[in-house]
């Protein structure tokens, strides 16, 4: 049974059938954080996470208008990933709904630690909780630049 929250006219759904990877991918392989990312490579990280999509229904089929995706253990950490809602359809309260239908998920509830990466809509995310690393000096990364790029290119 999908998990979905609704503000008429529109609809979070965490229903993979749902999706329309044809505007997932359009999306993010325009956006800062993976230009030019390979739909294969968007399609196999919605399929290793939990995906969540928000749709217009004033048209009668369900338009997919926005997108997140948490990547998680589902006992103790999770990392939300790949958030977006169409410029088309931003100021309407959609990313709150979007973060209403991800913070309320049935699996994601009583995880210790929830990270993000972003360079905007900080006002959002604190209104759930998030707030700048506490120490900021311990977190560590490996950075791969163009990896989904060299990849698709060695296919």
């Amino acid at each position: 049974m999908p998990h979905e929250t609704r503000q008429p006219p529109y609809l979070a759904s965490d229903d993979r059938a749902r999706l329309d990877f044809g505007v997932v991918h359009a999306f993010l392989s325009t956006s800062y954080g993976v230009p030019g990312i390979p739909r294969a490579v968007v399609e196999k990280a919605a399929a290793n996470s939990i995906p969540f999509g928000v749709y217009d229904l004033s048209a009668g089929a369900p338009v997919q208008v926005g997108y997140a995706r948490v990547v998680t253990d589902r006992a103790t950490f999770a990392y939300l990933a790949d958030v977006f809602v169409l410029e088309s359809h931003r100021g309407r309260g959609l990313s709150m709904l979007l973060m209403r239908n991800i913070m309320s998920h049935p699996e994601l509830q009583g995880l210790r630690r929830w990270l993000l990466m972003t360079r905007d809509a900080h006002g959002v995310y604190a209104r759930f909780g998030f707030k700048p690393l506490a120490n900021p000096v311990a977190p560590m990364e490996i950075t791969v630049r163009d990896i989904d790029l060299r990849a698709a290119d060695a296919r």
